[in-house]
């Protein structure tokens, strides 16, 4: 198996590959490639590409439906990147209630005076902030990272509250019990003094702050986005932080808009920027990978479903990627039966437009299959994982 890297991956991750997997310099040869934010929607992808692996969480550098459309399995790495994100988030709390930055500029601009230490206690009351003890911290989203956030904010004595109707169970589990769960993020709006959000970028969460909601929440509130850009509305906030109904709004995704504007704290998307950070994302990266191309397993895919079916226990298997329309497993089956071969096992699982099948079957997988198979209409790519 080949790989390409597009961005530098940290070894944590690539010295994972076995003797079995090559490094390559060309796209165009790769059965695999790793990404960080290194742009692929104007690269072209060859029949051989089998899988897209985001050392990261979001994906919007790479383009799904084309990858899905030519049997491409994109992975990202949720979660693997959490702790780094929560760490900055606490930090940005931090910075948006007591002015350390200002603070900080004004004592570099005296620091040539030889009384530095009398003007410092004379002018630090003009940096006077407020404390999070007691304070209402609204979290929007509790996937890997928004229950970390949630956790470590009710361990330094906030209130929590926490909205999320997709929480998974894991998740769940891992949320302290003193987190106020709600069902509406409305709720969060109207109650709390800060609010972060930790959802992903969809039609349905794209500008999710603005002038309405904003509206809904309490003057002087404070809200930091290390999710995504544009789930604020940047009319919205500018608006909000010149009325003053926002004290302060953190985000670790600045634009030619918000980083000028007055109130803001904006980080260079730092949230991930860790050392520890970059290896476990470059380490989970390569085993869904290897996962994919030595078993068919899928886990963490954006643009096809979840599908493991484990090591192969039987002689061959073959995995299909294909559009989800009907009759399709009936024409896999017809194919095999009329071939004599019994199929042992069967897997499939669907999301959206595209679908994926494994096939465990008790006679060697043969070219002479695969290319049956690859001329039923919506089949998209055919693989002999065994």
């Amino acid at each position: 198996m080949k790989y390409f890297c597009l961005n530098p991956i940290s070894a944590a991750g690539t010295d994972l590959f076995t003797k079995d997997y090559e490094k390559i310099e060309e796209l165009a040869q790769a059965d695999a490639v790793l990404v960080r934010s290194g742009a692929m929607h104007e690269l072209d992808f060859s029949d051989q590409l089998k899988a897209v692996a985001r050392a990261g969480a979001g994906v919007n550098n790479i383009p799904l439906d084309k990858c899905a459309e030519k049997g491409i399995v994109v992975f990202n790495t949720p979660g693997a990147n959490a702790n780094g994100v929560k760490e900055l988030v606490i930090a940005g709390l931090l910075l948006a209630s007591r002015d350390i930055i200002k603070g900080v500029e004004w004592v570099q601009s005296i620091k040539e005076e030889e009384t530095v230490a009398k003007l410092v206690e004379k002018g630090k009351s003009k940096f006077a902030g407020r404390e999070i003890l007691g304070k209402k911290l609204g979290v929007i989203g509790l996937g890997a990272i928004g229950v970390k956030v949630a956790n470590a904010a009710e361990m330094l004595g906030m209130q929590v509250y926490g909205c999320d109707p997709y929480i998974s169970v894991e998740h769940a589990w891992n949320l302290t019990r003193a987190v106020k769960y709600v069902k509406t993020k409305e709720e969060i709006f109207r109650e709390c003094d800060y609010i972060t959000i930790h959802v992903p970028l969809l039609d349905d969460t794209k500008h999710m702050i603005n002038q309405e909601t904003i509206g809904m929440m309490k003057d002087g509130v404070v809200i930091l986005n290390f999710a995504r850009d544009l789930l604020v509305d940047d009319d919205a906030i500018e608006e909000a932080l010149s009325s003053k109904k926002v004290s302060r709004y953190v985000t670790d995704f600045p634009n030619v808009r918000t980083a000028k504007m007055e109130g803001v704290i904006a980080i260079p998307h730092l949230g991930a920027s860790t050392e520890e950070s970059e290896e476990n994302c470059a380490a989970m990266a390569v085993r869904q990978v290897m996962n994919y191309l030595e078993n068919g397993t899928i886990i963490n895919s954006v643009n096809y479903p979840s599908l493991d079916a484990g090591v192969c226990q039987t002689v061959s298997r073959i995995a299909i990627n294909h559009k989800n329309i009907p009759s399709m497993l009936a024409q896999f089956t017809s194919i095999f039966s009329a071939e004599n071969i019994n199929i042992e096992n069967m897997i499939n699982k669907s999301r959206g437009d595209y679908a994926y099948t494994i096939l465990d079957i008790c006679t060697p997988a043969t070219k002479e299959i695969v290319e049956k198979l690859s001329k039923i209409t919506g089949i998209l790519k055919v693989r002999i994982i065994k």
